[in-house]
């Protein structure tokens, strides 16, 4: 899916839930919204997948019957979030009763750093040359997130992946 694709998915979600409801975009997805060019196959949420909220199960439901793929992430399950990332996060718009947000960058690019596939650190670079992310501030959020690795699913060999991606910035 494409920024295009993505934006009609929403239409189609604010034409069928409450009003008033809001979703906190993060991935793929989030990135395509920013200008990312790089497709997604999915469209991920900041939720709880396994207790999932009344707007969360409608959002699954749509998405099953237009045949795409949703899921809900609970980044704060996975990562020590940044301090201030709710101050962070990036409103889109509004799509008839449903309000996007893209989450946090900081936070959607120290998820892509723990992962650490190539399609991740590309989507990083694409954060700091769009001056989403800054790169001296998002690598003291890395080592203040380190202290906490233990604590969540957190790879604590990041800073391998840190160094990689500088090499990839270059």
């Amino acid at each position: 899916m494409d920024n295009t694709e993505i934006l009609s998915i929403l239409h189609k979600f604010g034409e069928r839930v409450p009003q008033n409801s809001r979703l906190v975009l993060v991935g793929g997805g989030a990135l395509a919204l920013l200008g990312s060019p790089r497709l997604t196959i999915d469209i991920d949420f900041i939720g709880d997948d396994i207790h999932l909220v009344p707007l969360h199960k409608t959002l699954m439901q749509i998405a099953k019957e237009l045949r795409i793929h949703v899921e809900p992430v609970p980044l704060d399950r996975f990562l020590p979030l940044p301090r201030g990332s709710e101050g962070r996060i990036i409103r889109i718009g509004q799509y008839g009763n449903l309000e996007i947000f893209v989450a946090d960058p900081y936070s959607i690019a120290l998820s892509k750093l723990d992962r650490g596939l190539d399609t991740d650190f590309d989507d990083i670079v694409f954060l700091v040359q769009k001056n989403y992310v800054d790169m001296d501030e998002f690598e003291r959020m890395v080592r203040d997130a380190l202290p906490h690795a233990r604590k969540y699913d957190f790879d604590p060999n990041i800073i391998e992946h840190l160094q990689e991606l500088r090499n990839r910035l270059q």
